[in-house]
């Protein structure tokens, strides 16, 4: 009897609050049921709490930001002699060098060490700064990894947001298994093949961009390429795809299979595509029966493309978009 092989879970890094453990300045935690719950089937979670790294306590005086929102320092709420800007950032640049085999980060929103955007920022008056920053320690960790899937737990509860956030994770994990088979011309144009509708629903003027840069690259080193093919497909991967965008690329693939459709079978996924534009079903409604089709009508380009499937069936992702 053989066994089944282990199924390779991508690696998120994650605030440790976030998965429940009580390392927050009051004692207390703040699980994410999502990251608890949801996600741990597909994923290894690596939680980090930067504050209690650099040997602050359990629980401890809460720190907050003062001063000029792009540059801000860290300090202590009560005592504002206590300092941990050097430290937090420190810490960043270190764990971006240990979690180097991570797809994405989960950060805790609103803490001046982990929040992404919006964090108060303290003026002189005691008011906060208007557009708010960036905690110190996401702020150094996502320098050295610009090209990351990084995302806040309350955003999250955004289906769009989330659906978009596990997408570029996956996306992330796969340029990473191209990487460790060697980068080539071929890999490189089979990869952007496999994204090519992934692409137009998330960004369709950057699918064209990366499709000329890829078709000019005939005596380019793909090591040169590559890193900013890849750079380039991230950024337009965060682009959050719409029921516009959806909808085009739902007539694109639906085109493959004209001809084999009856005039029934075409009027229904056609009523379907139109249902998910005005908002009556969700993006997995039309999938399903675009997927039944192809599965009835094999056509190997069809079958590659990410976009079907671009995370696992299981968390339902679009069954909320």
């Amino acid at each position: 009897m053989t066994s089944t092989p282990a199924i390779h879970k991508p690696k998120l890094g994650v605030s440790a609050c976030l998965m429940g453990v009580e390392v927050r300045f009051n004692g207390g935690h703040k699980e994410s049921h999502l990251c608890t719950r949801s996600l741990t089937e597909y994923f290894d979670f690596v939680p980090a709490c930067p504050e209690v790294a650099i040997g602050m306590g359990i629980p401890r005086e809460a720190i907050r930001l003062i001063g000029d929102p792009a540059n801000p320092q860290a300090v202590g709420s009560v005592h504002s002699e206590l300092n941990v800007t050097q430290a937090l950032a420190d810490y960043g640049t270190h764990m971006a060098t240990e979690m180097d085999d991570i797809c994405g980060y989960i950060f805790m929103q609103k803490s001046p060490s982990c929040g992404l955007e919006r964090v108060k920022v303290y003026q002189d008056n005691g008011v906060p700064a208007t557009d708010g920053g960036r905690g110190i320690y996401a702020q150094a960790f996502c320098a050295r990894h610009p090209n990351l899937p990084v995302e806040e737990d309350g955003r999250l509860n955004d289906p769009v947001l989330r659906e978009n956030f596990i997408t570029r994770v996956f996306a992330y994990a796969d340029w990473q298994a191209l990487l460790r088979n060697g980068l080539t011309r071929r890999g490189l144009t089979e990869f952007h093949s496999r994204y090519k509708y992934q692409l137009m629903a998330n960004h369709p003027a950057q699918y064209r961009v990366l499709g000329k840069m890829l078709g000019s690259m005939a005596k380019s080193d793909p090591n040169e390429v590559g890193p900013r093919y890849f750079s380039e497909l991230m950024s337009a991967l965060k682009k959050c795809a719409t029921r516009g965008t959806h909808t085009n690329v739902l007539q694109h693939l639906n085109g493959y299979f004209k001809k084999t459709m009856s005039a029934g079978d075409s009027q229904e996924m056609q009523r379907l595509i139109a249902q998910y534009r005005r908002g009556v079903v969700p993006l997995v409604v039309p999938l399903t029966l675009l997927k039944h089709h192809l599965r009835q009508n094999p056509d190997p380009y069809v079958a590659q493309q990410i976009y079907l499937q671009p995370h696992p069936e299981n968390l339902s992702l679009r069954n909320a978009i």
